[in-house]
């Protein structure tokens, strides 16, 4: 975005990004409500992954299984809530204007960050806390070595919330680590090669030995 050192001087003193963030879709409409699409649509996209992922870590670490997963996919859906309210304030400067959309979101900005009872904000809390948990399930049961589980972990700590200012590079790091988790995981289950899938599933009692280096 073409943004003068002023302006830039200015948004670094805000202690929350969203007014750059409004400044920047005034600037140009098209990029970047692509951009907050696809990070939406990732959210969407990674719900049925992770559900297929704690599938099969459930054969060998159920409790694992069934804690994470079902934390990760609830702080998935804060991400949904925080999309829909950054669409409405992207709205708002078309209504009110920059200036008057800015002070209006930078004013209730904790309200509508934390959401009604604050249920998105907790929610989101189990993201974090479930990567964790799924990753050492994941772990423990074999699905994945050394290499994966780092990997995973890694992309539990990107932080999300309302107008959250990110880099290209941050975007490039966690899809494609991201990728590099599920996407040959994801081969293997369209192949029908995951065995805790299908209907004769390996035994509790065959499982894969942990290594400190492995993938």
């Amino acid at each position: 975005m073409a943004f003068t050192p002023e302006q830039l001087e200015w948004f670094d003193k805000q202690p929350f990004a969203a007014p750059s963030q409004l400044a920047a879709y005034v600037e140009n409409p098209v990029l970047v409500t692509a951009g907050y699409a696809c990070f939406a649509a990732g959210a969407i996209l990674l719900c049925p992954a992770v559900i297929t992922l704690a599938r099969i870590v459930a054969a060998r670490s159920p409790r694992f299984a069934l804690v994470g997963g079902t934390l990760v996919v609830l702080g998935l859906f804060s991400r949904l809530y925080w999309a829909g309210v950054d669409q409405t304030a992207f709205q708002l400067t078309e209504a009110l204007g920059l200036e008057q959309a800015t002070k209006t979101v930078m004013d209730t900005y904790m309200h509508i960050s934390y959401g009604p009872l604050r249920v998105p904000v907790t929610a989101a809390f189990g993201l974090y806390i479930g990567t964790l948990v799924l990753a050492i399930g994941a772990y423990r049961s074999g699905t994945f070595g050394a290499g994966r589980l780092l990997l995973f972990l890694w992309s539990g700590t990107l932080w999300t919330g309302v107008l959250k200012e990110s880099t290209f590079l941050d975007g490039v790091i966690s899809s494609g680590v991201l990728c590099l988790v599920f996407v040959p995981l994801g081969i293997r289950v369209l192949r029908d090669a995951v065995p805790e899938l299908q209907t004769d599933r390996v035994p509790v009692s065959d499982r894969k030995p942990l290594r400190i280096l492995s993938w």
